[in-house]
């Protein structure tokens, strides 16, 4: 087996070059492009990109995310611009806070780093509504993405407010700033395919590219999926999983990816979806082989979906999507140091990727060889597309074995410097610590409110009424999850009925006469259903009041901002046993949006709140119920995250910052691909995912970040809990995400490296030192051969360590181990 070892004299030319790229910073002033890459001053430069999205962090984090991408090899960062985050209401603007959008980007000009601007302002990303502002919906005529002086006035007066932002800070290229790239639009072909808007989709990408390039930012405009139909004064880039067969349907344009996935959202019914680590470096290598020169990983860092800006519907508070750094910002590994690895090769061979002649060799069928020549040097890829096979390949002479669904990367076409399936870079296994701090919250007092559903449960206050069921996202402006329909009927003496509710929200609550009678949500991807709940009437007046729910609007998809919410049209019935039904579709209907609870702004806990407590004992179970208690925060930097196992559903605050939804009940599927992970082959997500899912049948989401900076060091922290559909908050908890295990692998001649991470923890004991483990993974390894040898060199070098690096040599073997792959884990 051919070692993936570099020279000497290789590897000091790699870290020279990064060093040198570290020290001159990445400043530039002229950006242009042609067919091989983008030009930055007159040079061709491949581009490395992560996105990072501020508002799914914290200010106080993002320089440490910067930080961490620019060490792991990036050398740019791009992000999203959300239009319904800056302009909640109709010229009104937020940016304030974790909106902060030029604060942002100067902590990229900061570190030294290029940026991509997506402005959009249509985003998708999983974020509510797409990042559209549902406040478009109001005014008359317009169309979301479609040829339309409504919409287009709009999203050219927030285009052109973004980008003036941007240049009063200099933060163009032209002007010494760090971006290089603006994105107008995004990932139009869903709306442009559909028969009906051809025409008038063709006129406003034409229109949205002419708009961008009037704003005179001084970089090129880019359109993401726009693989039809691309005006010329853009330039269209992939998304996608792999985008290595993928190239510009125009000519002198640089292959450039904008969205490399590192996993996948995750839906509240869903397991957890993991990309492997060697299959997005295979992607990552098989994209430069085939002459890519800028690649972006959607996402570096996921982060959160804080407040109520998780989209879908159902997507979950985490947007951790297996990303590089995790979502509380610490270093996935190996996803993080694998990657780190493959970009510093690829770097290093910079000058030869984009100026040299190259030629592709096919060695049969899925085998392919790629060099690239420049004067008198040579680079070499050499793919293996074979999901099932390993094989052998022979260049000049020399034979070189190739894992299954791997590239292996030769700098000098003769040393393997890089195999996208050997890892070796540690694993680490992140584990919830209990400390002394944290154990109090096992004994939280809490104390309680009921919600104040009285003056919903008449239809005699509202803030208008309608004789129709109406829309729900149009009618609340989606200032709020929660919509009160209310009417009243009189009838004559009492009566046993069913009442029938037909909806397109979410989640629905029935009352009758101040009763709860009903509640129901609906599936996740069938937003429709019919609650049926048995009533009985008195004589006289009797009110009905349904409350109807959102959980994130829809974000994507043909017109997805027409797909209705709520109990639009109905109808609603009372059914009696004969069959008979009292329709109640064109009553006169109150309306108010928002919760009593939101009105008066419970989770800031302002004075004059009564909350209740008696001897320590709280209602359980009981819907519409507020909960507050405090705690310490843990001691030290590690990121902080509240358990929530035992409720069911609601919103949950720390000191007055929303964490997000939490739906701890919601326990996710049992799919196919939860029982194995095998990196080879093609990844799928969503309903084709068949491998790599973790999470089934466990809650979909039961940690919540709470960023440090939501923290009060030395005083209480107060939670604030709002639970809507009845839970306990007895096993609530506050505990730390630290480092547990960690795990290497090495061949013979390799240096493995541990390391407890970056807040001063160390190894406390070496686990396993062995040769040939028969099964488990990291944190459980069972079997083969143990080496006492390498146990004792392993934990010599590292107990009481932050970090240590061990040369795996031949004595390692010499305990009757057969020479192979030496595995170590040790504990932080």
């Amino acid at each position: 087996m051919a070692k993936a070892m570099c020279s000497l004299g290789a590897c000091l030319a790699v870290m020279l070059v990064v060093l040198a790229a570290a020290v001159a910073g990445v400043g530039c002033s002229i950006v242009s492009y042609d067919g091989r890459s983008l030009i930055l001053d007159g040079e061709r430069r491949i581009v490395i990109s992560g996105s990072i999205h501020y508002p799914r962090s914290t200010p106080e984090m993002w320089p440490d995310l910067i930080k961490k991408a620019k060490e792991g090899g990036l050398n740019a960062i791009e992000t999203y611009v959300f239009w319904n985050g800056h302009e909640p209401r109709r010229r009104e603007f937020n940016f304030e806070g974790n909106y902060d959008v030029v604060r942002f980007f100067k902590e990229i000009q900061n570190a030294g780093m290029y940026a991509i601007l997506r402005i959009g302002p249509y985003i998708c990303g999983e974020w509510n509504y797409g990042g559209l502002p549902v406040w478009l919906r109001d005014i008359p005529g317009i169309k979301f993405r479609l040829h339309n002086k409504p919409f287009e006035n709009e999203m050219e007066a927030f285009t052109t407010l973004i980008v003036k932002k941007m240049k009063d800070a200099n933060m163009f290229a032209g002007q010494g700033g760090p971006i290089i790239l603006a994105q107008i639009e995004n990932e139009y072909g869903y709306t442009m395919l559909q028969p009906e808007n051809i025409q008038s989709a063709h006129e406003y990408i034409h229109w949205c590219a002419d708009m961008a390039n009037k704003q005179n930012v001084g970089v090129p405009w880019i359109m993401c999926q726009q693989d039809n139909d691309v005006p010329p004064n853009v330039v269209n880039t992939c998304n996608g999983f792999y985008c290595h067969e993928w190239f510009s349907n125009r000519t002198s344009i640089p292959k450039m990816w904008t969205e490399n996935w590192t996993g996948w959202y995750r839906d509240w019914d869903q397991p957890e979806f993991r990309r492997p680590t060697e299959d997005i470096a295979f992607a990552v290598a098989m994209f430069f082989q085939m002459r890519g020169s800028l690649q972006n990983y959607y996402m570096y860092h996921g982060g959160t979906n804080f407040g109520r800006t998780a989209g879908g519907p159902y997507i979950t508070t985490s947007y951790d999507y297996d990303a590089p750094l995790d979502e509380y910002g610490n270093l996935r590994q190996p996803k993080y140091g694998h990657l780190k690895e493959l970009h510093s090769v690829l770097m290093s061979m910079e000058k030869i990727l984009l100026h040299g002649d190259y030629i592709d060799t096919n060695y049969g069928d899925n085998v392919t060889v790629t060099k690239y020549t420049l004067n008198a040097t040579s680079a070499c890829f050499i793919n293996n597309r074979f999901d099932d096979r390993d094989v052998n390949v022979t260049l000049d002479g020399t034979t070189h074995f190739l894992p299954a669904w791997s590239v292996s990367i030769l700098p000098d076409c003769k040393t393997v410097a890089f195999n996208s399936a050997k890892i070796k870079t540690q694993t680490t296994v992140m584990v919830n610590k209990t400390s002394m701090v944290e154990q109090q919250t096992e004994h939280f007092k809490w104390s309680w409110m009921p919600e104040n559903l009285r003056p919903f449960m008449t239809d005699e206050k509202g803030n208008f009424r309608k004789n129709e069921l109406l829309e729900q996202i149009v009618t609340t402006t989606d200032q709020s999850d929660y919509l009160w329909y209310r009417t009243s009927l009189e009838h004559k003496g009492e009566g046993s009925y069913v009442l029938y509710v037909n909806t397109t929200g979410h989640e629905l609550y029935a009352f009758v006469n101040g009763k709860l009678v009903g509640q129901q949500y609906s599936p996740n991807e069938n937003f429709t259903f019919q609650l049926k709940s048995p009533v009985k009437l008195h004589d006289g007046k009797n009110y009905i009041s349904l409350l109807s729910g959102t959980v994130g609007l829809r974000n994507y998809g043909g017109s997805f901002e027409l797909l209705p919410a709520g109990i639009v049209g109905g109808p609603v019935k009372l059914i009696d046993s004969s069959g008979s039904a009292i329709d109640l579709s064109n009553n006169s209907w109150s309306y108010k949006a928002g919760l009593a609870g939101e009105y008066r702004k419970i989770y800031l806990d302002k004075p004059g709140n009564k909350w209740r407590s008696h001897n320590s004992t709280i209602p359980i179970n009981r819907p519409f119920t507020w909960y507050k208690t405090t705690f310490q925060a843990p001691a030290g930097e590690d990121s902080v995250v509240v358990d929530l196992h035992g409720l069911n559903k609601g919103v949950a605050w720390v000191n007055g910052n929303s964490l997000g939804r939490y739906w701890p009940s919601y326990v996710a599927a049992d799919m196919p691909g939860c029982h194995h992970c095998d990196y080879r082959g093609v990844f799928k997500a969503e309903v084709e995912a068949q491998k790599c899912l973790t999470g089934c049948g466990e809650p979909s989401q039961q940690l919540y970040h709470v960023p440090r900076s939501f923290l009060h060091k030395g005083e209480p922290n107060t939670l604030i809990l709002f639970e809507e559909a009845g839970g306990d908050p007895s096993e609530v908890a506050v505990r730390t995400v630290v480092e547990g295990s960690v795990c290497a692998s090495a061949e013979l001649g390799d240096t493995v490296t541990l390391s407890c991470g970056a807040h001063g923890r160390t190894i406390s004991s070496v686990d396993v030192a062995s040769f040939g483990v028969a099964r488990g993974r990291c944190g459980s390894y069972d079997g083969g051969c143990d080496s006492k040898v390498a146990y004792d060199a392993f934990a010599a070098a590292c107990v009481g360590k932050e970090s240590c690096t061990v040369l795996v040599t031949d004595a390692f073997a010499n305990a009757g181990c057969v020479s192979g792959v030496l595995t170590v884990q040790a504990t932080c």
